[in-house]
């Protein structure tokens, strides 16, 4: 995990947003349909919560899974985001080290 890519992530605060929600998808978004991944929430919550674009939302996204912190299953035409709560722990602990 690159800690520069991780904070670079976080530098948004609509991205930031989305993963506060993504690690508590009960508390944020509607059940989901059958099928979907544990934890897992459709992109089109995402950015029907979000309020931006379906563009934009896909790009806040695989910025936060290029950095780790979202991982994403295709199930059909849907594809469901799930917070990764052991990258966001490393994380934390690798930036507790360096300061």
């Amino acid at each position: 995990m690159d800690i520069t890519t991780v904070l670079s992530a976080l530098d948004n605060p609509v991205r930031l947003d989305i993963l506060s929600w993504l690690k508590a998808p009960a508390e944020h978004f509607p059940p989901q349909k059958e099928g979907a991944p544990e934890g897992g929430i459709c992109v089109s919550h995402i950015r029907e919560k979000a309020g931006l674009s379906q563009p934009t939302i896909s790009l806040y996204l695989a910025t936060l899974s290029r950095a780790g912190l979202v991982s994403s299953h295709r199930a059909g035409q849907w594809t469901y985001y799930r917070y990764e709560r052991d990258t966001a722990q490393a994380f934390l602990g690798a930036l507790a080290e360096r300061l």
